[in-house]
């Protein structure tokens, strides 16, 4: 089933992540999916299953791509939670299916939704909510409501009379607690390797699900996942053996895109940049993630072997970065504070995470030369999300163009030397080549 809401910080991952420990801890075999471009509640949800959490984005991957992805989630689970970016029907103007919205799986796949609703400073109206909800799109399926952050028993019974005439099951109730709410940062949640007390989190978690949640009916509830396997490209593998920069610096990377390059039958090598680890040398390409390198400039500037490693690895190899690790490609990078780090100099932009603008949104880049991503003319999708950007652009020639969601030219963007690219987009899946 999909686990949606109205909006943003409604409470959806952290209903999802108790449904999943609860159920886990049963004994029972769950997966969980996110909808739409995400790096790091996945990390949360693969903590919660024990199995990487795919991604699932209906704008990004076509049918086909997101049929092959579907299918390797649901061979060996019993319950699969997919939970919903942004509001349940929040996607971009697209063709219909292609929008991005949660709503486009549950349409597609036939999927019941569990809707969450912050009931904060409200009762009954929260049952014209979820009424609007049920209404709105006749292919989409409201199958049951979590109440979360009630307040009191009073407030709890006000809204459970409210919403008993619309026939739709409440399955869970989460109080106002702030000892279950999950830590922040500027791209989102803290990262889940970071969080010290994660498992105990994720113990009291299960415990309000099986106070709280009808877990019986929630399993009852979900549907059949229909999968279409297929053998299907996301993205060629940029080489047979890929290193891999992987810590805490630079960690995204979507699992259904390492899924794929491996079952191309590459092999996926991590090191770490701030272990001052070099790419091994028996690789033959080297991509480095984004992550949060703004955090980690002063370490990142003092790792010598790595900055040896990765400048010797591309005299002869490629290395890609994308948004992160396109910042540690360039000549320095200022933090928060303004101090200005030294970074690989592989490329000739400075980046600056102190004069800080979101970037965010579905991307189309249109390669304009043969790299790791594809050949010259071909399309990758992707999107961005960052507050950094480039206070010196340098002169390296582009990597692509860059369209938004409906096709809309923000001209140029990356950049390309040698057998060095990168950009401050991530790359979700390619175009089928016509």
């Amino acid at each position: 089933m999909i686990i949606g809401a109205p909006r943003s910080g409604a409470g959806k991952t952290t209903v999802t992540l108790a449904i999943l420990a609860a159920l886990r801890g049963r004994g029972l075999l769950v997966r969980a999916a996110k909808s739409g471009p995400d790096y790091i509640d996945p990390a949360f949800h693969a903590a919660a299953t024990g199995a990487e959490c795919p991604n699932l984005d209906s704008w990004a991957m076509t049918p086909a791509q997101l049929d092959a992805v579907i299918a390797g989630l649901a061979e060996d689970a019993e319950l699969v939670l997919i939970e919903s970016a942004m509001g349940l029907f929040d996607g971009v103007e697209a063709e219909t299916g292609r929008t991005g919205a949660a709503a486009d799986l549950a349409a597609r796949y036939d999927l019941p939704v569990l809707l969450v609703v912050d009931v904060t400073g409200q009762s009954q109206s929260a049952a014209a909510l979820v009424r609007g909800f049920m209404l709105h799109d006749a292919t989409v399926r409201i199958a049951g409501v979590v109440l979360n952050r009630v307040s009191s028993d009073r407030h709890r019974l006000a809204i459970l009379r409210a919403l008993a005439v619309l026939g739709v099951p409440v399955l869970g109730i989460l109080p106002r607690d702030a000892a279950i709410a999950l830590p922040e940062r500027h791209l989102g949640l803290v990262q889940a390797g970071e969080h010290a007390s994660l498992n105990s989190l994720l113990q009291r978690l299960g415990a309000w699900a099986e106070q709280g949640f009808d877990l019986a009916a929630i399993r009852a509830t979900a549907a059949p996942l229909v999968a279409r396997p297929g053998e299907v490209s996301l993205l060629r593998p940029p080489g047979q053996r890929v290193a891999l920069a992987h810590d805490v610096a630079l960690s995204f990377v979507y699992p259904h895109l390492l899924n794929s390059w491996r079952a191309a039958g590459a092999d996926i090598v991590p090191f770490s940049p701030r272990a001052d680890e070099a790419p091994p040398a028996d690789c033959d390409a080297c991509w480095l993630p984004g992550g949060y390198p703004e955090l980690h400039g002063a370490r990142l500037a003092e790792a010598g072997k790595f900055r040896t490693g990765v400048m010797q690895f591309a005299e002869t190899r490629p290395v890609h970065g994308e948004c992160g690790g396109y910042m540690v490609l360039g000549t320095s990078l200022e933090d928060a504070s303004g101090a200005r780090h030294r970074m690989l100099g592989l490329l000739g932009h400075t980046t600056s995470f102190a004069q800080r603008r979101l970037h965010l949104g579905y991307r189309q880049a249109r390669l304009l030369a043969d790299c790791v991503l594809g050949p010259p003319g071909s399309v990758v999708r992707g999107h961005e999300f960052h507050y950094a950007g480039a206070i010196d652009p340098g002169a390296d020639a582009p990597l692509c163009m860059i369209y938004d969601s409906g096709g809309k030219s923000l001209g140029p963007a990356g950049g390309r030397r040698g057998k060095v690219s990168g950009s401050f987009f991530h790359a979700i899946a390619a175009e089928p080549l016509r």
